[in-house]
């Protein structure tokens, strides 16, 4: 397994390791509702260094990426970031990324399990005058997240945060390392995402809990990411998202632009909105106690209607709550729907998101 380079900081503050996209991970520290509610109440750190950064520049890079994506490229300006996606020819989701625009490179943020596949997918699709380079094992990425982390990272840097717009970044020093300072996140909750060279890693990591220990600051682990991301729902590819999903049935019709012109997928995504969507992936919260889990089936009346995609016990709610498809016709917000947890059936009602 890989590791990033602050592997050995959370061994040593007795971090639950596990495997995930081939690196050795930080899953657990306290315990993922203290972790939670951790970044929700004032602000947490997650080492997100498995992620996968891929540059591509050259003379077409403009065109090569408004091609490769679902988002509108040209409404980006330098220094601007968006949520976006890539998709095959049948509107099938490659992966969602971000895309940071610099004034002479396109930056792509992919998830971490699909960082090999991704870059085989964008090699394939280089168009002439175009260099794709992969970065990945070279850059440290930590997620500052939390209503704190803007007082907090202000006293490592010069830079204004202040006038870092949500999804703008800017690039200067933070703690005595060149880095992208970036306003995104994962969580819902404000915060930064930054990412430098792993020999600044312990450096950067040491000085962020140093200025943020007046606030309680703790490392979070991919657990509560993952409760996080899904009581804002945020999408998670592999489980909300994958090759057999479109963009608009996902409810990412908001990053799809059709009329942006000719991209991959847009022929195939142009005609799933001129039939109508067969299903869409609702949100929904639990009526009684249960834990709805991946793959668990949603009725309605005893009819299936389809499956469960994401689903946790929220932290802030404390209820069971989840994302799941459903066919058309019992999408509405405010539908009562079941869901088989363990052989029983747990009453829930379709909610509008997010959670909290």
């Amino acid at each position: 397994m890989k590791k990033t380079a602050l592997y050995d900081t959370h061994v040593a503050l007795g971090a639950k390791m596990v495997e995930f996209a081939g690196f050795s991970m930080p899953i657990q520290y306290k315990g993922i509702r203290d972790e939670h509610r951790r970044v929700r109440e004032t602000v947490g750190v997650f080492d997100v260094s498995h992620m996968g950064e891929i540059e591509v520049s050259g003379e077409n890079a403009f065109e090569m990426v408004q091609r490769l994506t679902v988002n509108d490229v040209a409404a980006l300006e330098v220094g601007q970031a968006h949520y976006t996606a890539m998709c095959y020819e049948d509107g099938g989701i490659v992966d969602d990324l971000l895309v940071y625009r610099y004034p002479d490179k396109f930056l792509l943020v992919v998830n971490a399990a699909n960082k090999d596949k991704d870059l085989a997918w964008i090699i394939k699709n280089k168009l002439q005058d175009c260099e794709v380079k992969d970065t990945s094992d070279q850059i440290t990425q930590l997620a500052v997240q939390g209503k704190k982390a803007e007082e907090i990272l202000q006293k490592l840097t010069s830079v204004d945060l202040a006038a870092i717009k949500f999804y703008w970044f800017k690039e200067g020093e933070l703690a005595g390392a060149p880095m992208l300072i970036s306003r995104t996140g994962y969580t819902g909750e404000p915060g930064f995402e930054l990412y430098f060279e792993n020999q600044y890693a312990q450096k950067v990591w040491d000085a962020v809990f140093d200025a943020g220990s007046p606030f309680g600051i703790e490392p979070i682990g991919l657990a509560a990411r993952d409760s996080l991301r899904l009581e804002k729902k945020m999408c998670l590819y592999g489980n909300d998202i994958d090759q057999t999903t479109n963009p608009l049935e996902a409810g990412l019709g908001w990053i799809t632009k059709l009329d942006k012109g000719d991209f991959i997928g847009a022929d195939a995504l142009r005609k799933v909105k001129e039939d109508g969507l067969k299903r869409r992936l609702v949100a929904f919260v639990l009526q009684a106690p249960g834990f709805p889990r991946k793959g668990y089936k949603i009725f309605k009346d005893g009819e299936e209607l389809g499956s469960v995609t994401s689903g946790t016990v929220s932290p802030i709610l404390e209820k069971g709550i989840g994302l799941g498809y459903v066919k058309k016709g019992f999408t509405k917000i405010g539908t009562e729907i079941e869901i088989e947890v363990r052989n029983k059936m747990v009453k829930a009602e379709i909610i509008k998101p997010p959670f909290v």
